[in-house]
This record gives structure tokens, C-alpha cells and sequence, in this order.
């Protein structure tokens, strides 16, 4: 692959809100544990290999065992997920494919609230902002450290 620009060097000031918006959603209700499971799937239907080294790293960091990170591309037929983990990646996955329907939108509600929704929904948008950038401008995959990022 020819080379790409260093978005990490290059473009740290127009980076900077990205990185904001995830420290504050860190501090959500949502919880670490959805956090990392929704950044982990939409990486994987983004194909964005970096970012699913990340997220797996950070997850087993915050406690996700093996089992549940190798389920996840098959969540809805695993055991492994409680009902608002499911929630979740059921919007995150409308969310990322751009088509939310009513049905989605209900069962998510059933579990957060709306200020949640907001967050959850803000925390969707930005993965796949990160996903987009890391296919675009391409980092070592392999080469990130828990907690790099803050």
C-alpha cells in the first residue's frame, strides 16, 4: 500500500473534537462495557482493522471476556449479551447502515433513556467517523497501546 498521510500528525487540531466526544461518552451512563461492545461491532461491519485492535484491546482491559468478543458478529444468535447490550448493537447496527426502523427505535427506547439515546446514537456516529478515517488514512494495525487515546 503507498503510503498516507499521518492523519495522527498531521491533523491533531481538526482531531481534537473526535477525541472529546469520546472522553465525555466514556463518562455516560451507557456504561464501558456497551461502549466497547458497540465501537467493537461497527468496527467490524466497517472492516476497519485498526479500530478492532483497539476496541478488542480496550474491552479485555475493561473485563470482556474471549467468548463475547468472538460472538459479536453473531450476537443475535449467542446467549452472551443481556438485553440492553443487544439494544444496543441492534441501533448501532441501524444506526451505521442508515436505516433505523420504528421497531429498532421502540426496543433501544425499552432500555435507555432519551438522553441515553442521544449518547448511544453520538457514540455510533463517531466510530464510524474513526472507522472511516483509520480506511482512509491507514495506521499499523497491531500498534495500539490500552489507553493510548486517554
Amino acid at each position: 500500500m503507498e503510503k498516507r498521510i499521518n492523519v495522527f500528525a498531521k491533523g491533531m487540531n481538526a482531531l481534537k473534537p473526535l477525541l472529546e466526544m469520546g472522553q465525555q461518552l466514556k463518562k455516560s451512563s451507557i456504561g464501558l462495557t456497551i461502549i466497547e461492545l458497540v465501537d467493537f461491532r461497527v468496527s467490524q461491519i466497517n472492516a476497519c482493522a485498526y479500530c478492532l485492535d483497539m476496541h478488542s484491546k480496550d474491552a479485555r482491559a475493561n473485563g470482556e471476556t474471549e467468548q463475547r468478543l468472538y460472538g459479536l458478529s453473531a450476537w443475535r444468535e449467542t446467549p452472551y449479551y443481556t438485553d440492553r447490550e443487544r439494544a444496543a448493537l441492534a441501533w448501532a447496527e441501524a444506526v451505521t447502515a442508515a436505516h433505523v426502523t420504528d421497531e429498532v427505535y421502540l426496543e433501544a427506547t425499552a432500555h435507555f433513556s432519551e438522553l441515553e439515546m442521544i449518547e448511544l446514537t453520538l457514540l455510533v456516529t463517531n466510530i464510524n467517523t474513526w472507522n472511516r478515517l483509520n480506511l482512509a488514512f491507514p495506521n499499523a494495525v497491531g500498534s495500539y497501546k490500552v489507553g493510548m487515546f486517554g
